[in-house]
């Protein structure tokens, strides 16, 4: 169980820990919320998704195998969006593989 230091926290940050999953807005999360642990783990986990969206992009534009990363890599990106979107509106800290090993080495 968790303590109701701990849920009032996360209550306070769910709407900023549900946007870092949009594209950019990770940002937002990062400088208005930095100091609610809820909203900034997610935000720092929105924001490696979103180097490595843009990472995907750049390599897109490598003829046919930059296609290929571009489809598939788009896809992976939605569905590990929508379900870090699904587990920071329900409250959960959840851990992303690969995503969250990198998101704890970066240093804000």
């Amino acid at each position: 169980m968790t303590n109701p230091q701990e849920e009032q926290e996360i209550r306070e940050g769910k709407f900023f820990a549900v946007i870092s999953y949009v594209c950019f807005l990770c940002i937002i999360t990062l400088i208005l919320k930095k100091d609610n642990k809820f909203a900034f783990f997610h935000a720092k986990q929105g924001l490696v998704l979103f180097v490595m969206e843009v990472a995907a992009f750049i390599l897109s534009i490598i003829p046919f195998l930059g296609w290929l990363i571009g489809i598939f890599g788009y896809a992976l990106f939605l569905l590990v969006s929508l379900w870090g979107i699904m587990q920071a509106a329900l409250g959960i800290y959840s851990r992303i593989p690969v995503v969250t090993e990198i998101s704890e080495k970066v240093i804000l």
